[in-house]
């Protein structure tokens, strides 16, 4: 799955921030863990309209971006005030990662159908196809719900490749919807 994120795509700013930090590969925790990856400087007053001028949704891409720094709360404060599916959905990522599943649901109800969910669920079927012990099922349509579900089965306990596999799947979900909203609209 790694290796397809291209932080380049975002301009200079954005892949200056991300240089430092996995460039948007990073497997991040099921479990939002605060000061797990140290945000740039550049990071610390950023805005959106600087960052993201021809984006489709600045607002949402700047909160996704704080996200992958593990910046739940400022993250938070943005989503919540964004009262359109990618607001809703990276608030449900948020909420999925605190872990409050049913808070998490709310927001993905709020989503709706995503026009990224039908790539999101060929990366889950990717993923599951080389780790086949994950022993979640992704036929069809993406389902949040169902991947809320499996990340509370697998949260806990020792590392395992079901954890691997859904830590790969929420990477893919982050790089696809922080795409959507970041990439410049033409």
């Amino acid at each position: 799955m790694s290796g397809g994120f291209d932080a380049g795509a975002y301009g200079a700013a954005v892949e200056a921030i991300f240089s430092e930090a996995g460039r948007g590969e990073r497997l991040m925790p099921l479990v939002a863990e605060a000061g797990s990856i140290p945000p740039p400087p550049a990071l610390e007053h950023a805005r959106a309209e600087v960052l993201f001028p021809a984006a489709r949704a600045p607002q949402a891409a700047l909160a996704g971006l704080l996200l992958y720094f593990d910046r739940s709360d400022e993250a938070h404060a943005i989503a919540q005030d964004l009262e359109t599916p990618e607001g809703s959905f990276w608030h449900g990522i948020l909420h999925r990662r605190e872990p409050d599943a049913s808070n998490a649901a709310y927001w993905f109800r709020r989503t709706g159908q995503h026009p990224v969910y039908p790539a999101l669920a060929q990366k889950a079927r990717e993923v599951l196809q080389r780790i086949p012990e994950a022993q979640f099922v992704c036929e069809g349509s993406w389902d949040p719900f169902a991947f809320i579900d499996y990340c509370e089965s697998v949260r806990e306990g020792a590392a395992s490749r079901s954890q691997h596999a859904a830590m790969e799947i929420q990477r893919a979900e982050w790089q696809l919807l922080f795409d959507f909203c970041a990439r410049a609209v033409r």
